[in-house]
């Protein structure tokens, strides 16, 4: 057999196409939209080399149009997850022992074609299924995920060439094999990027996966497998199945060879997901890797030297871009008197040029929250605030749900630092502002501290050098991607590995080599050449010899 050391193309972030006017990517995307909206799709759950329909169908519709019908995904149940685990374990020995490179290979080729001739058909269909304008999905669906599939490739080849020092008469080596068992991918509904790259991380790193996406996000996850099948992907590496999901957790987290999980989703889910697995234990063959990313409530601290106008436009972006369901969204935000009046108008003039309705329409900056249950928790939210002497709503606060699940850009100002909306992650268009006096800014950033359980994104804005590190300093632990007088989104792969701790999750660093090194277990190999034979040391002669 022909082998070499293999160099892989060095990843660059996939370029964002601008969908100006006349532009021929403008022109394909709207083509693919209207491509899915002239039909009615049926969508199947990929398991082994099947395809499989069932009778329990579901409708998917867009949010911001909840009457039109896109498709029917198939419903499974018990019987789906066990023949998921079944048929990745039966692919697991022939996928892990497939030479390296022919693994990267496919998912470069992935890449390709989602670059290429899939790039419309994703971010059609996530513009229609999650309700992204076209800029969003752009980010998101194409590029994202084009630049997970290149970057881990790169990173998963650092990780076999890292290799120990040996000494003399001995060659050490260090070998990073797949988990044994099957990992288990349950994705959300906010990313498709997130959707694509959970499962595909630790596929590359030559382990199975069974993949439950969030039943909103199938229409977008179902292109995307798509292309892993046309990119040459085998039968049974990684199983799309759509599930509730306690009807997976019951199987998948009492089988012996579940191996490990890669999760991003809510916090309670994710507590529920670890103690299950913490109890359980006594099965498996070995600790599963409990990797996960969860929710956040995302602070924006302005100083009093900020300027106003770099503020309210972090602030408009970071709350109100795809509706404020990002993990990452500024949801709290804590500004100096002395700039309130000015980061206050220049919001309100930013929030009257937006536009909201439905993605079709490119001209609309803000599109639907993702269903009905969304809508109704973060109106609720809106209501209680109207109804509340501590707080003032700036902007917004209206929502209607006749044709699609629209919520304004709400802005609150509240006088209570610890109101319910400074505190609970609602993910959803809201924003919540805080006004302090600024000699009090040292008490406002142990406030930021200690406010939330969470700590995934943050932001600082200030011109003083001295201010930006003492709240680095004082807001180390607060947020595992900070920002300096930016918007607290907006991780891009290769440049800012995204993650949070606390209550946000593990930090594993999603678009790094961290994340990679969590789906393989190593294997230390000491080949001595010249064998002892003699089972004395030195040591051991005696002083008269």
């Amino acid at each position: 057999m022909a082998t070499g050391f293999f160099n892989v193309p060095v990843p660059k972030n996939e370029p964002v196409k601008s969908y100006i006017p006349n532009s021929a990517e403008r022109i394909a995307l709207k083509a693919a939209l209207a491509e899915a909206r002239s039909k009615q799709i049926d969508i199947p759950m990929y398991i082994g080399s099947e395809e499989i329909m069932t009778d329990d169908r579901y409708a998917v519709t867009p949010p911001h149009d909840h009457q039109h019908v896109l498709g029917y995904y198939s419903l499974g149940d018990a019987s789906h997850v066990k023949k998921a685990i079944e048929a990745s374990l039966a692919a697991r020995e022939q996928w892990a022992n497939l030479s390296w490179e022919h693994r990267a290979s496919i998912f470069l080729k992935a890449a390709d074609l989602l670059a290429g001739p899939y790039r419309a058909e994703i971010n059609a269909a996530t513009m229609l299924g999650q309700s992204k304008n076209a800029y969003q999905a752009e980010i998101d669906a194409a590029c994202e995920m084009i630049d997970f599939l290149r970057f881990n490739v790169y990173y998963a080849s650092q990780i076999y060439k890292e290799q120990p020092q040996s000494s003399d008469g001995v060659w050490n080596r260090l070998e990073h094999r797949p988990l044994e068992g099957f990992v288990f991918a349950l994705t959300p509904f906010n990313f498709t990027a997130i959707a694509g790259n959970l499962p595909t991380s630790a596929a590359l790193m030559g382990n199975v996966c069974v993949w439950k996406p969030a039943l909103t996000q199938v229409y977008a996850a179902n292109v995307l497998m798509k292309v892993f099948k046309a990119a040459g992907l085998p039968d049974g590496v990684i199983n799309l199945i759509y599930v509730d999901g306690p009807v997976a957790g019951d199987i998948i987290f009492s089988h012996p060879d579940f191996a490990g999980i890669h999760f991003t989703g809510s916090t309670k889910v994710f507590q529920h997901i670890w103690q299950t697995i913490g109890n359980n234990l006594p099965l498996y063959k070995s600790f599963p890797r409990i990797v996960g990313e969860t929710g956040g409530k995302d602070f924006v601290v302005a100083h009093s030297s900020a300027d106003a106008k770099a503020v309210a436009v972090g602030l408009v972006r970071g709350a109100f871009e795809y509706q404020g369901q990002k993990c990452s969204a500024a949801s709290r935000a804590y500004i100096p008197s002395n700039l309130w009046e000015a980061i206050k108008n220049f919001m309100i003039e930013d929030l009257a040029t937006i536009k909201m309705g439905g993605t079709e329409d490119f001209s609309n900056f803000v599109n639907a929250v993702i269903d009905e249950k969304s809508f109704d928790k973060i109106a609720a939210y809106i209501d209680n605030a109207k109804k509340d002497t501590r707080v003032t709503v700036i902007a917004g606060g209206n929502y209607d749900k006749s044709k699609g699940y629209f919520v304004e850009p709400t802005v609150l100002l509240t006088t209570d630092p610890m109101y319910t909306t400074m505190c609970e992650e609602i993910f959803g268009p809201v924003l919540t502002i805080y006004v302090y006096a600024p000699e009090q800014f040292e008490e406002t950033l142990e406030l930021v501290d200690k406010t939330s359980p969470y700590a995934l994104t943050g932001s600082i804005f200030a011109q003083d050098r001295y201010i930006i590190e003492q709240a680095s300093k004082k807001l180390v632990n607060a947020a595992g991607n900070f920002y300096i007088n930016d918007k607290p989104t907006g991780a891009v792969v290769g440049q800012q590995p995204f993650g949070g701790a606390r209550a946000s999750g593990t930090n594993d660093k999603a678009g790094s080599i961290l994340n990679l090194l969590r789906w393989v277990s190593p294997r230390t190999i000491k080949e001595t050449f010249v064998s002892p034979t003699d089972h004395r040391y030195p040591f051991l002669a005696s002083d008269q010899e």
